[in-house]
């Protein structure tokens, strides 16, 4: 008597104990899970956004997690990268984050990429991939996953975070791209990340999560995407609308007739600030440090030795500023460069001291070694109590 083989289960029965809320779905049922398990998502990012998406992406089954970051756990990153912990500062985001979700799910293999993807190694990363999820937090990685993702044909779930607010759709091959919504990068400065806005961690949350909803839905191919529509979810209002969008046939990427058809110079393309103003004649090394402490630029200041240069932009400047200071714009100095002594010292502040320090390096760069950057910018100032302006008129402490 010839005994037919038992075909294997589809499940393992610990998966289906794990997924058993899942699995009675009638969109999911075991033949969804079963290929939930064999699927391949790529989060870029393992910070605000990439945290909660990869937490729910891994706990849903996704069998294979991608995670594409270069930098290390700080402990500013906490409140909202909920994929990290207080012992993990330090560590690469990635080997954090591949330990989380192990421990989440063992059903689920993390691929960690600590690296920056950049236009050399993108197509190599994300080929393997069914689903993108973007989680950057700069404009050159949003244009680059993007004319990746078009060039592959390959789904992409993006978000993104400020303040109390967020964004997010879907970009499906062949019904439009990011470029199609967003034609060309706003000018460096006008937007601010996180690290210069601030943002609320459960609005990252929110937005990661419904990240990872999106990408779910794609995978076992149900229900209705975000594709061709801009979800917007303003949380101090409690409000949630959504923009229709359509795809730009004549798109320099995704459109009839495309005019990019490899990837570029996105840092150029997106004139990130700082890149270009150091010049290329080498100098000696500082013979002082460039970050100073808000007392010590007080003193300074209060000598009158030195000049005050706010670089952060208009909108940040009536909000608070630091008085006595002139307005420089990070994206206008290279065009105003004239405006800031290269002989006196020269005190720069930003919102927490990023764009600040890549300036004072640029002006030692260019000859001043007494070019400072207030550490932590003016939120640092303001946490010692120190006077500042607020409005467009001169007024101190609001009087």
């Amino acid at each position: 008597m010839k005994v037919t083989a038992r075909p294997a289960s589809l499940l393992t029965q610990e998966q289906m104990e794990r997924y058993a809320r899942q699995i009675i779905l009638e969109d999911v049922g075991i033949t969804g899970q079963r290929k939930l398990l064999d699927s391949k998502v790529l989060l870029i990012g393992a910070g605000g956004l990439g945290s909660p998406a990869a937490i729910y992406l891994a706990a849903a089954g996704v069998g294979t997690l991608g995670i594409v970051d270069g930098d290390r756990v700080d402990l500013t990153n906490l409140h909202r990268q909920v994929l990290h912990f207080t012992h993990d500062i330090g560590r690469p985001k990635t080997q954090s984050a591949k330990r989380t979700l192990e421990d989440i799910n063992p059903d689920v293999q993390v691929i960690p990429f600590q690296t920056v993807l950049t236009s050399e190694n993108a197509f190599e990363i994300i080929k393997e991939f069914d689903v993108v999820v973007n989680g950057s937090d700069n404009f050159p990685t949003r244009y680059l996953v993007n004319d990746a993702c078009v060039m592959l044909g390959k789904p992409l779930v993006d978000a993104s975070i400020l303040k109390w607010e967020g964004q997010a759709t879907v970009f499906l091959p062949g019904h439009g791209c990011y470029r199609c919504l967003f034609p060309t990068p706003p000018p460096p400065g006008a937007v601010p990340s996180c690290a210069e806005g601030g943002i609320i961690g459960a609005v990252a949350g929110y937005m990661g999560t419904l990240q990872a909803t999106e990408a779910i839905k794609i995978l076992l191919g149900k229900g209705s995407t975000l594709a061709n529509r801009l979800l917007i979810f303003d949380a101090l209002e409690s409000d949630v609308r959504s923009v229709r969008w359509n795809r730009n046939p004549g798109c320099p990427v995704c459109g009839d007739r495309p005019t990019i058809t490899e990837l570029i110079d996105y840092e150029a393309f997106c004139g990130v600030p700082g890149r270009d103003v150091h010049p290329t004649t080498a100098v000696a090394a500082p013979p002082a440090a460039l970050d100073i402490d808000p007392a010590e630029a007080k003193a300074i200041i209060d000598r009158g030795e030195a000049e005050l240069v706010d670089v952060r932009e208009v909108w940040e400047w009536v909000t608070s500023r630091i008085p006595g200071a002139t307005l420089i714009p990070m994206s206008e100095i290279q065009q105003r460069i004239d405006e800031i002594s290269l002989t006196r010292p020269v005190v720069v502040y930003c919102a927490v001291g990023q764009r600040s320090a890549t300036v004072a390096e640029a002006l030692r760069q260019l000859g001043n070694q007494r070019a400072y950057n207030i550490a932590g910018g003016i939120v640092a100032w303001i946490n010692e109590q120190f006077p500042v302006e607020t409005g467009p008129e001169t007024t101190v402490n609001g009087e």
